[in-house]
């Protein structure tokens, strides 16, 4: 039976995999929708319709800090579980969980201040 620590780490690696595309794709989603809704200011599109998709861009909007919230979160849980099991740093879901951090750490760089306090422990051990 496989190490259920790799279990662990296999799980929230998916996590931060998911929340750190699913952040982007809300990113775009606003995007695209900024996009839709001038072109449809520049046609003289009715103003209802305008409206309704400015509601539709304010809740894809809001669905950005939420989602930012949860990646810094699951973000730092699988870095401090990377901290507790680095004698299985030779294993290939351990590897994977690094680059999927890195891949975190730069999204969530700019955007938010990761919680330091819960991870300052892990740069001492390398894992940051």
């Amino acid at each position: 039976m496989a190490d259920p620590r790799i279990k662990q780490i296999r799980i929230k690696t998916g996590v931060v995999k998911r929340l750190t595309k699913e952040k982007s794709s809300y990113e775009k989603e606003v995007e695209d929708q900024e996009r839709r809704i001038q072109k449809m200011k520049d046609e003289g599109k009715d103003e209802y319709d305008i409206k309704k998709q400015g509601e539709v861009l304010q809740e894809s909007k809001a669905m950005v800090p939420d989602c930012l919230k949860r990646l810094n979160t699951a973000y730092v849980d699988l870095v401090n579980l990377l901290a507790s099991e680095i004698d299985l740093k030779s294993a290939e879901e351990y590897a994977l969980a690094e680059v999927v951090c890195a891949a975190a750490k730069e999204m969530l760089g700019s955007a938010t201040a990761i919680n330091l306090i819960s991870i300052l422990p892990l740069a001492a051990v390398g894992v940051l």
